[in-house]
């Protein structure tokens, strides 16, 4: 291996793991904007069974998505 094929590996792995976080941040940041809505909505009040299975439902669809996005990558690599 030559100093330019190890150099490429480290800026690969460190550009691997910018580009996940960076996914992972923006899905994160979907599923709490959704959740905030329902939250500013019902300051004035409890938040009611739907607004909570919302939040939840949010939650879960994000932890999907990540979830579907690893395994996009592992097929990538194939």
């Amino acid at each position: 291996m030559n100093a330019n094929q190890i150099i490429n590996m480290i800026i690969r792995m460190f550009m691997r793991r910018g580009i996940n976080a960076g996914i992972n941040k923006g899905v994160d940041m979907m599923a709490k904007r959704k959740s905030k809505q329902v939250q500013n909505d019902a300051q004035d009040r409890p938040l009611t069974q739907d607004e909570k299975d919302m939040i939840r439902e949010g939650k879960m669809s994000a932890d999907r998505a990540k979830k579907n996005i690893r395994m996009m990558r592992r097929i990538g690599r194939f």
